[in-house]
């Protein structure tokens, strides 16, 4: 139970539509989602597949609580071979969509092959459709959602689509579910699009079932109590969102400005959460509309936004005055602070376009970064820009190239391919802050220092939901850790890698992780699923995803040496705030890492490690 216990394997490429039973000796061992899929990505592709041909496979994926009363379970993970890292890439949304595919009955959806010809995939319950693309191809993801919707005759019609970006390749498109909720790093929405595969559409009534329904309840009403009670999931993120941490990092001396140049931004209180909710000088009305939660969610961390209707860049096109998607923190900080622009409505306008065209912001506005610096240098001009001056806190700029990127058009296509390839293309790789071709979040490694080994060893390039150390380094949670220090680091990212892979496999939000632990965790899981869920049975869960991650990596052609961070971040020191003077320790703290993984000096898992994972 909890597990509908069916998945659908649809190959494009034959136009077939099968039904299977999910592997259930599997399901113990991976729960599901993150864990589940990539068993399955894992068992059945190639390492080595090129990401973006018809022989990589791509799993729409639930957890075993999406769809119940647990609070924000509601997610849904995309599983595949990244086009951006050449690794694998889980994705994870919220939305609505999840909870309806798991309502429609099924806990994967398996796509393989390619269409000949631009299709979306319709499902209904049990019925499941391949259908004709054409209209939509080339359309927003906001065109498609609604024009599905009213094709369907049905508003709860939940849609997760590609815009241009996806479909013309951009390596760091994403896939885009109720309008501005995304799955949206390394790139599944390009993989999406090499399938000519448009959208899902899906609508389920058929509800889902839980082991013990009582004690289900129970235990899920004890730990949203938990969730209210806690300052950060029942107060700040409530208020405030993601968007409470731009004064916060910015004061400690994290804020990555002007490409990693800098730590500290001067323009932070202009973008930030405070900002958002100050009336504006030209209508009185605030940015911030609204927040927003996703199914079943009690946090409601969303940020609804209203952008100011005389702001140059919207001024003559009235379809963007109503209100939609507004910046989370790292959008902020990716479309502000990293291009120094301190502009909260062109940081707005900027979200709307990767919202309705399908780009990570994240990425997007890193490689801009990466740009506007290579522009300072002169090594790119006006000439390839089409006119547009990339200069580091332009406006214009950062509205125009959101714009362009979204659509795929001009000097969009070369930001397109990330800051790695574009980097490279004119010389300079040394200024792609990324891993394994993924861009760096919004955390300084050289200010928080448990955020460099979390993102030189994150098995999807360059992120921070993998291992939020700044969790414990910055807010206290679970325990306040000195964020310029080297020590201990190696075993809080280890435990926090393999506890979230956990909650990733579980089905709701990482965002409970901040009031809840596996000890709040297991015991909705353990009255929801078939079998005994213990929290240090969910923590060996954990690290076998972890570790399963790890050895595709491995096979697909990655090293140790990809475990590193951009020389900008090892050599050159913070030049203000409390982190001044100091680099990345990463070469203090990785062999340690190593050596708690049970991996050799090399990286690579002993014999040892994958006979106790039940890995080899």
């Amino acid at each position: 139970m909890s597990w509908t216990g069916k998945f659908l394997r649809i190959d494009l490429t034959t136009g077939t539509v099968k039904t299977e039973d999910l592997n259930r000796d599997w399901a113990r061992q991976y729960l599901g989602q993150r864990g589940l899929a990539t068993k399955y990505f894992a068992e059945e592709v190639d390492p080595k597949v090129d990401a973006l041909s018809p022989a990589n496979k791509m799993i729409f994926t639930t957890g075993p609580l999406t769809g119940t009363a647990a609070s924000t379970g509601g997610r849904y993970s995309v599983v595949t071979k990244g086009p951006l890292t050449n690794c694998i890439a889980c994705s994870n949304s919220g939305g609505f969509f999840g909870n309806e595919l798991k309502n429609a009955g099924w806990d994967m959806i398996i796509v393989e092959g390619k269409s000949p010809k631009p299709v979306y995939l319709s499902i209904e319950n049990e019925t499941v459709e391949i259908r004709d693309a054409a209209e939509y191809w080339g359309k927003t993801v906001w065109e498609t959602e609604n024009g599905l919707k009213a094709k369907h005759q049905d508003p709860m019609l939940r849609v997760a689509t590609i815009g241009a970006a996806g479909e013309k390749g951009a390596l760091y498109a994403c896939i885009v579910n109720d309008l501005h909720r995304a799955a949206g790093r390394s790139g599944v929405g390009a993989v999406m699009g090499s399938k000519n595969l448009k959208a899902i559409a899906v609508r389920g009534t058929r509800g889902v079932t839980v082991k013990d329904p009582e004690r289900f309840i129970a235990a899920t009403i004890e730990h949203k109590k938990v969730l209210a009670d806690n300052a950060v999931t029942g107060q700040g993120l409530p208020k405030y969102g993601t968007q409470v941490l731009m004064n916060v990092i910015n004061e400690i001396g994290a804020m990555p400005t002007r490409n990693f140049k800098e730590v500290q931004f001067e323009g932070a209180h202009k973008i930030s959460a405070e900002a958002m909710h100050e009336p504006r000088p030209t209508d009185g009305k605030t940015n911030l509309a609204t927040n927003g939660a996703c199914f079943g969610c009690t946090i409601a961390c969303g940020r609804i936004s209203r952008m100011d209707p005389g702001h140059f860049s919207i001024a003559s096109r009235p379809q963007y005055k109503e209100p939609s998607g507004g910046v989370e923190y790292e959008a902020a900080w990716a479309l502000g602070s990293d291009c120094g622009v301190d502009d909260l409505e062109a940081c707005t306008f900027a979200n709307f376009m990767c919202n309705e065209h399908g780009i990570d912001p994240i990425s997007f506005g890193s490689t801009l970064a990466a740009a506007m610096e290579l522009y300072e240098m002169g090594v790119i001009t006006s000439a390839e820009t089409g006119g547009i001056e990339l200069k580091f806190g332009s406006a214009e700029a950062l509205v125009k190239m959101a714009e362009l990127t979204g659509k795929g058009e001009g000097f969009g296509l070369e930001l397109g391919m990330g800051s790695k390839r574009l980097t490279a293309k004119y010389g300079h790789p040394e200024l792609s802050m990324s891993v394994k071709g993924q861009e760096f979040p919004a955390y300084d490694p050289r200010g928080i220092q448990g955020m460099g080994l979390t993102y030189a060893t994150s098995n999807r390039g360059a992120c921070h939901l993998r291992s939020y150390t700044v969790a414990s380094e910055v807010l206290g949670i679970p325990f306040k850790s000195d964020p310029l220090a080297t020590e201990g680091k190696a075993g809080l990212v280890k435990a926090f890698q393999d506890a979230t892979a956990a909650f990733d496999a579980s089905g709701v939000c990482i965002f409970t992780t901040f009031a809840w632990s596996l000890e709040n965790l297991a015991p909705q899981l353990d009255a929801a699923c078939e079998g005994e869920w213990t929290p240090e049975y969910l923590l060996e869960v954990g690290e076998r995803i972890w570790t399963l991650e790890r050895q595709f990596n491995l096979a697909a052609g990655m090293t140790a040496a990809d475990d590193t961070l951009p020389k900008r971040l090892m050599k050159d020191a913070a030049k203000t705030g409390p982190a001044k003077g100091l680099t990345s320790g990463l070469d203090k703290m990785l062999p340690e890492y190593y050596q708690l993984r049970g991996w050799t000096t090399d990286g690579i898992p002993t014999a040892e490690t994958l006979k106790r994972l039940h890995l080899a």
